[in-house]
């Protein structure tokens, strides 16, 4: 259950508090199966897996939770083929053209005819709080869906004013800096992966995958004017992972220092070995989300009186 991406909100003390009952609140909106006419449904469903009943999973400040989707998989060609079918047959039946409306009321027919019979298929998000330090992060980089995901933790809490990140000092104009001078803050090192971007809207963008970014040619482009868009990055030889300038983390990996702290013992249950891999993950994530707060100027936010 590793977390491969990163994307963060943050929370206030006032808003931790209503954390207090998240089980009962998230037990009333259960994914539930797609009916026959549904394209799709999303809800809670149990870390331990979708047969368990258990909705969120609790160690020390941290809580554990699990997204669902259940999509009904209908290809637009499968319609449009299907469409195209019965068209053919009015027009080869009846010899008459067939105008928009009625175009669109038979394409309606079609969906409700196929939907019943489409699969399904479920799609999962992993999302874990820190309670004590205000952070929300689920394990993807694509924004509308970390969006999406916590619209659907704020209509199950009622309220929940999670906020995006947003960075006091630049992440784009310091990781620039990083790579220019190589200096770069304690316990932080260069990876191996960078995109630099020229600024201008249709600028030149440059990516380097497995190479050693403090060369010259890489200086080179630095010096054209082009800036860090994603920096790979180490931190204490511990995690690594491709930070954006906005903040979104990529490719998100515990190096075999935190892998071996597991150690090689059998665990005894599913939730046991859950139990020690959020444990590790949630501690490990912890120290570089100060680090974050730190570099970037991202305090938690405080609710207005």
């Amino acid at each position: 259950m590793w977390f491969r991406n990163l994307t963060l909100f943050r929370f206030s003390e006032s808003s931790a508090k209503t954390l207090k009952t998240l089980e009962t609140h998230l037990d009333g909106h259960r994914l539930r199966a797609c009916g026959p006419l549904e394209l799709a449904t999303r809800g809670f469903v149990s870390p331990y897996g979708r047969g368990e009943e258990v909705l969120a999973h609790r160690v020390g400040p941290y809580v554990l939770m699990t997204l669902g989707r259940e999509d009904r998989l209908l290809p637009n060609s499968v319609v449009d083929e299907e469409l195209a079918a019965r068209l053919q047959k009015i027009v080869e039946k009846e010899r008459r053209k067939i105008g928009a409306k009625e175009r669109k009321r038979m394409k309606e027919e079609v969906l409700t005819d196929l939907l019943p019979r489409a699969f399904t298929r479920l799609s999962k998000l992993n999302a874990y709080l820190s309670v004590k330090t205000g952070w929300l992060a689920l394990d993807t980089a694509s924004r509308k869906a970390a969006e999406e995901a916590t619209s659907q933790l704020r209509e199950a809490l009622g309220s929940f004013p999670a906020v995006p990140m947003a960075a006091e000092e630049s992440p784009r104009a310091l990781m620039t800096d990083w790579l220019i001078h190589g200096k770069l803050p304690q316990g932080l090192a260069l990876g191996d992966e960078c995109e630099l971007r020229d600024p201008a809207e249709t600028g030149a963008v440059v990516r380097c995958r497995r190479q050693d970014l403090e060369t010259d040619e890489v200086r080179e482009h630095l010096k054209s004017g082009k800036q860090v868009f994603q920096l790979g990055l180490l931190f204490e030889d511990r995690v690594g992972f491709v930070l954006g300038e906005d903040l979104t983390v990529r490719k998100l990996r515990f190096l075999d220092q935190v892998q071996d702290e597991l150690g090689d013992a059998t665990p005894e249950s599913a939730v046991a070995e859950l139990d020690s891999l959020f444990a590790l993950m949630t501690l490990e994530l912890e120290r570089v989300l100060a680090k974050f707060e730190l570099w970037f100027g991202l305090p938690r936010p405080i609710d207005k009186k």
